[in-house]
């Protein structure tokens, strides 16, 4: 049993795998792995997998799993995991420093005191105490957004297809209806056929004008012309995102250079601690599947 750990890990992962089997991140042995770890930066294409016959299962270190070909993994009878549950504090820690960030104008502040300015009539601030949360999806990141809110006052909404109820958050029929009401929108759904591009100009022209919008979950589900548009124009008076269309964008990728763009360079899941529940909960699927359990 070989278990290529393909992407960055916490460097505790190789010895709790090794009970399992041989460990390397030697990439030039994906011929000989029967297991392989990934984050973001493997696409395990068909390409990719075909050059893996000894492939028997992929763990992906996150929520996401879009950087998989699951197709034809099931044709081959690849089994796919992910880790739900390990990022939802740290990102979802990112989405609420964005959100604080932006109504705040701390990173103005910041730059205009280096830069010897004392701007402090110019930057007026808004509280989120009494603001609306409209959350677009409502997992286990969402939820643990929407606690936070609660802490801070906040009346929290959600749109969620998949989902009837929720103790956190009053639960809208559809998206539009949702982001009607949204002072602040964040986004925490996975890249699919349905999600890509779901906040267009047509969901933006439904928004509360100076509605502040932001993502930490992927960046193909906004337009980025129509965000762009609806910067330009203050109906959206700010974007906030960690989340690309690919790590890290094209230099000449037009959001880096839009108007009121809050930007990270997708840091959601990089906290320290995270990273060492992703190895836990990669640890147990793969104990799992060892067991039989799937």
């Amino acid at each position: 049993m070989l278990i290529l750990i393909s992407d960055a890990f916490d460097p505790s992962l190789e010895g709790k795998l090794a009970e399992y089997g041989e460990v390397t991140t030697d990439k030039e042995r994906l011929a000989e792995a029967d297991i392989v770890m990934i984050r973001s930066k493997t696409k395990c294409t068909r390409e990719y997998i075909d050059q893996a016959p000894n492939l028997k299962m992929i763990v992906r270190g996150g929520v996401g799993t879009d950087n998989i070909d699951k197709v034809y993994c099931a044709e081959k009878g690849i089994v796919v995991h992910n880790t739900p549950h390990a990022p939802s504090i740290a990102v979802a820690e990112l989405a609420f420093a964005m959100m604080l960030a932006v109504p705040n104008h701390i990173v103005k502040a910041n730059e205009s005191m280096r830069m010897g300015q004392w701007l402090k009539k110019e930057m007026k601030r808004t509280e989120l105490h009494g603001k609306t949360l409209g959350l677009v999806g409502i997992g286990n990141i969402a939820q643990a957004v929407a606690t936070r809110a609660a802490a801070f006052g906040m009346h929290v909404i959600a749109y969620d297809k998949f989902v009837e109820s929720s103790r956190l958050a009053v639960l809208k029929p559809t998206l539009e209806e949702m982001v009607a009401e949204a002072d602040y929108i964040s986004l925490h759904v996975p890249l699919t056929d349905e999600t890509m591009h779901m906040i267009n100009k047509d969901v933006i022209a439904k928004m509360k004008d100076g509605v502040i919008v932001i993502n930490t979950g992927r960046g193909r589900t906004v337009d980025s012309t129509d965000i762009i548009a609806a910067l330009e124009s203050g109906k959206i008076a700010a974007y906030a995102t960690d989340v690309w269309p690919k790590d890290p964008p094209e230099s000449d990728y037009p959001l880096l250079k839009a108007p009121n763009v809050f930007m990270s360079p997708h840091l959601g899941a990089s906290s320290k601690e995270n990273l060492l529940r992703i190895g836990d909960e990669a640890c147990e699927r793969v104990a799992n599947f060892l067991g039989g359990k799937g």
